[in-house]
């Protein structure tokens, strides 16, 4: 008899031809392993298997009969296939009816039994079976206990991930011949564990999550995977923490003098926040290489917390490269590193795709590439600013001490990869910078490795932004109070969610025509658009520009530097302007299609504004007036603390839509995990538990071998 382990290949299960092995490959199935791990997302609940003259109109039920009847007509006028048949049991007849599946002719001949599942429709006074789901009863399965051997009707039906040309029954047919043919490996999960958290052992995990005896088993499974998914990840990035700790770094001097009259040069004071996240960052520098994440809610100060532990890096006579996401934050970091270190005799630098700068007291420019390089390259200490135009190739640090990341997510890890290992003798030190609040759950899951410092409180003189949900009656009450907020030398935003609208209509196709009328009703603000309307038709007497992501960048720094200077009174733009614009005097953020962000992206775009002595605005326009909508809405009227409201949209949109849907390498299990506080709590602390019993795991070996193949598969 047949045996399959995990890693055999695909194509050793039986059924798998040429045919269907191109279309598991397109699943990114190629073993026993990616097929059992290919785990349904949603299940038919079949399980209601009932005696026919019970059935009741609009239910969903399943019966077991014996086809009496079936026949094949031909619709002339929808063009349509149909196969009608009646099914008997020991209590009563009913019709089926099914479209355009001829094959069932051949396959349900009269006296076939069968189980079919569906929902129970009236046709005149009759009862009707529409379209069920079939599955043979055979003389065989018929003479023990068939109900263990359904995998299609009269029980939970999983639903898988599909792609075009293999479906689910097809799925459900290779799932279930490979769990009786599998050669069950031992659990890699610690026998302690799964008896402390009552997890299922693994083969009864797999046969429970793919075809459930209930929906109970069905989320116990799913827990005992996203569990173990969860605990290898766990244990992955504290080995990266320990592994970091073991390597050689810049030792740099706490030198409190220097910091204390840094920090008393400062135009204000700092807060307790931002004093004791300066304090965290200075020690680390000293004692061991740093992998911090310093996260702060928008207008908390994360960056000159940063220019001070630059300033601490520069005078123990090391480089320091700092990345921003974009040209515009890369250039207003130049200005306010220039700004805060001029008393210190720092050397600065700016790399951008326009060209490099250069300053120290008493000189500054323009440089050319070849002169910044040979800068950089020479050990002598400098601050360097940039965008990913410092990880080219040709850039190559000399004495590289710490590397600062703003707005870290939005660069990948070989990004960073590619920055920490320019020194070849020392890793320097990381600092990354958020403003997107981390939900304690996600911190834990994604950056288990490094050490978190958090800005909370905000700094002093600072008014909360009034926040106002605006339906479409308000808009003409709002574009008067703009107007007035402008006459009074103040400054707007106008956030859209996209650049522009497709206008090519010529090639939709007729059945398409009712989708996009219904669109009309509902339009994506666009910036192009917008702007058009803003300028000509409602504040024409007003200085309105545009910027958006296609800009060239000389252009977008063009308009960014006349809107600072107060020489624009309103900026149209997509969500480029959400990361770290600083505009003072622009007291007014208006969002168009407020409903197409995310809440943390929309708080984001609030921090843009209310950042001077100024009462400031921030207005949520919406089309979409259903109640779920305007009530995620109205939390950004309720509460201005980010960490609050990201809470909230992890909830409400899930871990995906919050990431972002470019948030690659992240496994589904772990996504799901993200919701689940309480678990990822209790994976952290047995993943440290563990490798604290065995730093190698080899206490439990077959643990030990399932880490290793993840990773393996992480590259």
């Amino acid at each position: 008899m047949l045996t399959l382990q995990l890693s055999d290949p695909v194509e050793k299960i039986r059924g798998v031809g040429p045919r269907y092995l191109k279309y598991l490959h397109k699943l990114g199935i190629t073993t026993v392993k990616d097929l059992l791990w290919h785990f349904p997302f949603r299940y038919e609940d079949f399980s209601r298997i009932k005696k026919i003259k019970d059935l009741q109109p609009g239910e969903t039920a399943s019966i077991i009969g014996t086809i009496t009847k079936i026949s094949l007509r031909r619709s002339w006028r929808k063009k349509m296939f149909i196969i009608e048949g009646k099914v008997e049991d020991d209590t009563g007849s009913i019709n089926v009816i099914w479209f355009n599946q001829t094959y069932l002719i051949k396959n349900l001949p009269v006296g076939t039994t069968v189980s079919l599942s569906g929902k129970i429709k009236t046709k005149g006074k009759q009862l009707l079976l529409s379209s069920p789901v079939y599955e043979i009863i055979s003389q065989q399965k018929l003479n023990k206990n068939f109900f263990s051997e359904l995998r299609n009707t009269a029980r939970l039906v999983p639903i898988y991930p599909e792609t075009k040309g293999l479906s689910s029954r097809a799925i459900r047919y290779l799932v279930q011949y490979t769990l009786k043919h599998l050669r069950f490996p031992a659990d890699p999960l610690p026998l302690s564990l799964i008896q402390k958290y009552h997890l299922l052992p693994l083969a009864i995990a797999l046969r429970q999550i793919h075809f459930p005896d209930s929906l109970e088993l069905a989320q116990k499974a799913k827990n005992r995977f996203i569990w173990s998914s969860l605990l290898l990840s766990q244990l992955y990035l504290l080995k990266i923490r320990t592994r970091l700790l073991s390597l050689k770094f810049p030792r740099i001097k706490l030198d409190i003098p220097l910091l204390k009259s840094w920090v008393q040069s400062l135009p204000f004071t700092l807060t307790p926040d931002q004093k004791q996240a300066l304090w965290e960052i200075a020690q680390n520098l000293a004692r061991q290489p740093m992998n911090r994440l310093l996260e702060g809610d928008v207008g908390s100060g994360k960056t000159i917390v940063a220019i001070g532990a630059a300033l601490l890096t520069y005078k123990s006579n090391y480089q320091v490269a700092v990345m921003a996401p974009t040209e515009i934050l890369a250039q207003q970091h130049f200005q306010k590193f220039k700004q805060y270190l001029q008393s210190f005799s720092v050397r600065l630098a700016l790399l951008t795709s326009s060209g490099c700068k250069y300053y120290e007291e008493g000189l500054e420019g323009k440089i050319s590439k070849k002169a910044f390089r040979k800068i950089i390259s020479s050990p002598l200490p400098i601050v360097v600013i940039g965008t990913h135009a410092l990880i080219q190739k040709d850039i190559l640090f000399n004495k590289l001490g710490l590397v600062i990341v703003d707005e870290q997510h939005r660069f990948g890890v070989e990004q960073r990869k590619k920055l920490l290992l320019n020194n070849k003798q020392e890793i320097p030190h990381l600092l990354s910078l958020t403003a997107t609040p981390i939900p304690r759950t996600l911190a834990l899951v994604f950056y288990g490795d490094m050490d978190l410092s958090v800005l909370q409180t905000m700094p002093q003189g600072r008014k909360k932004v009034i926040t106002k949900v605006v339906l479409p009656r308000d808009r003409e009450k709002i574009y008067q109070f703009i107007r007035q907020e402008i006459r009074q030398g103040h400054q707007a935003f106008v956030i859209c969610p996209r650049i522009e609208t497709p206008e090519d209509k010529s090639n939709i196709k007729a059945s398409d025509l009712l989708t996009y009328a219904q669109k009309l009703n509902y339009e994506v603000k666009a910036v192009k658009k917008e702007y058009q309307k803003l300028s000509q038709e409602i504040f024409p007497d007003l200085r309105i520009a545009m910027l958006h992501g296609k800009l060239k960048p000389a252009e977008k720094e063009e308009i960014m530097k006349k809107f600072k200077q107060g020489k624009i009174d309103i900026l149209v733009s997509t969500s480029v302007v959400e990361v770290g614009i600083d505009v003072p005097n622009a007291t007014i953020m208006m969002i168009e299609g407020a409903e197409h962000f995310g809440l943390a992206q929309l708080h984001q775009f609030r921090g843009r504004v209310g950042r001077s002595s100024f009462q400031s605005y921030c207005f949520l326009f919406t089309e979409n007036t259903n109640s779920s909508s305007i009530r995620r809405l109205r939390s950004l009227v309720k509460y201005n603390d980010g960490f609050r409201l990201a809470e909230i949209d992890l909830s409400l949109r899930g871990p995906g839509e919050f990431l972002g849907t470019k948030q690659s390498g992240i496994p589904d299990l772990i996504m799901k995990s993200l919701l689940n506080k309480e678990m990822v709590q209790q994976v952290h602390q047995e993943a440290e538990e563990l490798l604290h019993q065995s730093p190698d795991l080899k206490k439990w070996p077959t643990l030990a071998t399932a880490f290793q193949e993840f990773i393996q598969s992480r590259g």
